[in-house]
């Protein structure tokens, strides 16, 4: 399989695919395990932030190691922890505290999966096609979402939530034997570093690198919408729909559905980003997004079908800038250190991340159940996303 072929970026976004339906495994069954648990609102947000936590954890580690090592061995080697740290979570989580450490520990055996494809698609990928290769590759993020949520409604039919995560957690294992076979081809590429810098001296670097930064920051008010978005959206349709007299499986199925918007929205956002501009695409749907952060939990009495589609919308303009983000990063920071502005990227970004979940379920339970507040939170976390965007205009 030829490095950068459209074959190769294929079989790259499959594996993405089946590695990240675990990451929203705890979202689809979350309505039932809070009241098995009896957990409140913050404790099910704080069981999501763990998860959040030990993810950027990881992608620091990773980002250096995939600077050290290369990115290809990276993605390789980190595949093996992410196939088999899902399975404690199944088998062994039965109540809050279970739950959050072994949700931790998941979190943080997933990374390797991401910033080493980003890198590997930087190393492979022409400039005119990377921003719509990186879309594709977020996109197979997105798509492993609506699997497990789809996968998860289906199966909860049939069984409890444990054994609707048995199924969800077999998905990585398939994705790490895809990873070894599109990758043995691919060249174990190590940039390297000037004469006398060390592996740690390019963290000062990312800090003085000012373009990077905005794009970092850019991305850090971004990831506060989107993971609080993505932790609690399955949960607010399961709302709506009990509300109007639906079923919970058929609400994942409807999550699921938005799931499958982000697909769409990370494939658009790209191909726009090289046809019109980075700049310009990030500050589009940031917008777009925020709009209906602030908006969307005042409806949750509204039509189905008309509270559906913008779910949708929401999913597709959170997501339509991720890509975006990645890229201009890439282009902004010299090669032999752009792993490590992954990682610096990730402390930042998911930082922000594991805090909106349980800010969200905090304004939740504060405010008697308003799912309008909630939502709110996120927007009012994402304000400033478009002003560091706007301040990459200049030179």
């Amino acid at each position: 399989m030829s490095p950068g072929s459209g074959t190769w970026l294929t079989a790259l976004c499959s594996s993405r695919v089946l590695a990240a339906t675990w990451f929203v495994a705890y979202s689809a069954v979350l309505p039932l395990t809070q009241a098995q648990w009896g957990l409140t609102g913050r404790e099910a947000g704080t069981i999501q932030a763990a998860f959040h936590l030990g993810y950027l954890t990881s992608l620091f580690i990773v980002g250096f190691l995939a600077d050290h090592f290369g990115a290809r061995r990276t993605y390789i080697l980190a595949g093996i922890a992410a196939c088999i740290s899902p399975w404690s979570f199944v088998l062994f989580a039965d109540g809050f505290w279970s739950a959050f450490w072994l949700h931790a520990l998941t979190g943080l055996c997933q990374g390797g999966s991401y910033t080493p494809a980003l890198a590997l698609i930087n190393d492979n990928v022409e400039r005119e096609r990377r921003g719509r290769a990186m879309g594709y590759l977020i996109a197979g993020s997105s798509a492993g979402y609506a699997l497990c949520l789809g996968a998860t409604g289906v199966a909860l039919k049939f069984t409890d939530w444990r054994g609707a995560l048995m199924i969800v957690a077999c998905l990585p294992i398939v994705s790490w034997l895809l990873g070894i076979l599109v990758l043995r081809e691919t060249e174990n590429r190590i940039h390297p570093r000037p004469a006398g810098e060390s592996l740690l001296a390019s963290i000062p670097a990312v800090w003085r690198n000012r373009r990077g930064m905005l794009s970092i920051w850019g991305y850090t008010f971004h990831n506060w919408e989107l993971l609080g978005l993505w932790a609690w959206l399955p949960a607010f349709l399961t709302a709506a729909l009990l509300l109007q007299g639906h079923s919970t499986e058929s609400a994942l199925l409807f999550a699921g559905l938005t799931y499958l918007a982000n697909i769409a929205g990370s494939i658009i956002g790209g191909t726009m980003a090289d046809r019109w501009g980075r700049i310009p695409t990030i500050l589009t749907w940031s917008c777009v997004s925020l709009a209906l952060s602030f908006s969307i939990g005042w409806l949750i009495a509204a039509p189905i079908a008309v509270l559906v589609a913008l779910a949708c919308l929401y999913n597709f303009a959170g997501i339509a800038d991720s890509s975006t983000h990645s890229t201009v990063l890439a282009e902004s920071v010299p090669a032999h250190y752009l792993g490590v502005a992954y990682a610096v990227r990730s402390v930042v970004g998911f930082g922000a991340g594991v805090v909106s979940p349980v800010v969200f379920g905090w304004a939740l339970d504060t405010s008697g159940g308003s799912w309008g507040i909630a939502w709110v939170t996120l927007g009012i976390g994402a304000m400033l996303g478009p002003l560091m965007t706007w301040r990459l205009r200049k030179p």
